[in-house]
């Protein structure tokens, strides 16, 4: 993780640095590291000189939002102490204040909006119809520095579309079998000692069966750790996305979230139980199977596309992210899924994504009866 990491953070910077300045706009989805983004980038910059803003919190009405940034903020200002007389004021007290607060010295100043496109929800109030579109021409037009982030991929590409140059788009990449051996070593006393070959192919399998996402490979390694189990992902996978896990509470936040953030909520859901069930499918695939008319399945998909929830590939469906899938799969039903079917679906899942077919009966063990003579024999990673 530190070179990608590294790499990452130099090209956030470089667009600040460059001149004019540019205004990155970091793309990702849940779990894969906005926020630790912005907290690296604020250490960096220094504490005086940059402001972290953590919009989704703390976006309540525009004068108390205003209040808010105002009133937690390490950069001089004038002019934004004194109380709004409507909506409208205090958003456009604020576009004050973000273009005119000033670092130390008078230098122009960074501030970071984690999450920016909850802003949108201040259209609501009278006279702000368009505050993502106000939000960002003042941005483009202002001396100081602004870095934004998103999960919703497609409505920040929806909305950038006529945006001047000044804003670029930069997307997170998953995490490499390399980033992955760096996230998991700090979780065990003694990984760098494994042999390299099992070190190597833990890094790839824990990769696969997280499709790079950082949250998903913290979970993984913390659980391989607690349970003492270091060379074994699916086992810590299956303890992580049963009834109690931490994986089942993080993936229903985010599904509900985004549902949320859609129209259509009961049929959306539906949508995504069929696509649990089987993917990719067509868009009559999915019609027939929901007993829904082809238009208004398209427009249930598009909502489901617009907060990133599935993706469209040659014209079939399927799920932005595999572990959400498995979630559905295991806790969208009625009662909560048995030790037994937890085991069985992750271990049916570990057996489609491990990275070498000869590899993988031998994780297919984990969570179930084996002994030892049979676990070595596949010749790969002892799972105790």
């Amino acid at each position: 993780m530190v070179g990608q990491q590294n790499g990452f953070d130099r090209r956030v910077l470089g667009s600040l640095e460059a001149a004019p300045s540019r205004i990155p706009v970091v793309l990702g989805g849940c779990g894969t590291g906005r926020t630790v983004l912005l907290q690296r980038l604020r250490e960096r910059l220094g504490p005086t000189t940059a402001q972290y803003i953590d919009v989704e919190r703390c976006a309540t009405t525009p004068e108390r939002f205003l209040q808010a940034v105002v009133s937690a903020s390490p950069l001089a200002s004038q002019g934004a102490e004194r109380q709004p007389a409507s909506a409208r004021e205090a958003f456009d007290m604020l576009l004050a204040f973000l273009d005119t607060a000033r670092a130390p010295g008078g230098e122009p100043c960074t501030f970071m909006l984690d999450e920016v496109l909850e802003l949108r929800t201040f259209e609501s109030f009278p006279g702000l119809r368009h505050v993502l579109r106000d939000l960002l021409e003042a941005l483009a037009a202002s001396a100081n520095h602004f870095v934004l982030t998103t999960r919703y991929v497609a409505r920040a590409h929806r909305l950038l579309r006529d945006t001047t140059s000044r804003f670029e788009v930069i997307h997170i990449p998953a995490l490499l079998p390399a980033d992955v051996t760096d996230l998991l070593a700090p979780h065990f006393d003694g990984y760098e000692q494994m042999p390299t070959d099992d070190r190597d192919y833990l890094a790839r399998a824990v990769q696969a069966l997280t499709d790079g996402r950082a949250v998903y490979v913290h979970a993984i390694g913390e659980t391989m750790a607690d349970m003492g189990r270091t060379s074994d992902p699916v086992s810590a996978l299956t303890a992580l996305l049963s009834p109690d896990g931490a994986l089942n509470h993080w993936c229903r936040f985010c599904y509900e979230l985004r549902l949320h953030r859609a129209r259509g909520y009961g049929a959306l859901k539906a949508i995504l139980d069929v696509l649990a069930e089987e993917e990719p499918l067509t868009l009559t695939e999915i019609s027939h199977r929901l007993h829904r008319t082809p238009g208004s399945t398209k427009d249930y998909l598009s909502w489901l596309e617009d907060v990133d929830l599935v993706t469209s590939r040659q014209k079939r469906y399927s799920f932005t992210d595999p572990v959400l899938r498995l979630w559905v799969r295991l806790h969208c039903h009625p009662m909560p899924p048995s030790d037994e079917l937890v085991a069985r679906e992750v271990q049916q899942y570990a057996l489609g994504r491990l990275p070498h077919p000869e590899a993988a009966p031998a994780l297919a063990y984990a969570g179930v009866d084996a002994t030892a003579d049979e676990r070595k024999s596949w010749g790969i990673i002892e799972i105790d």
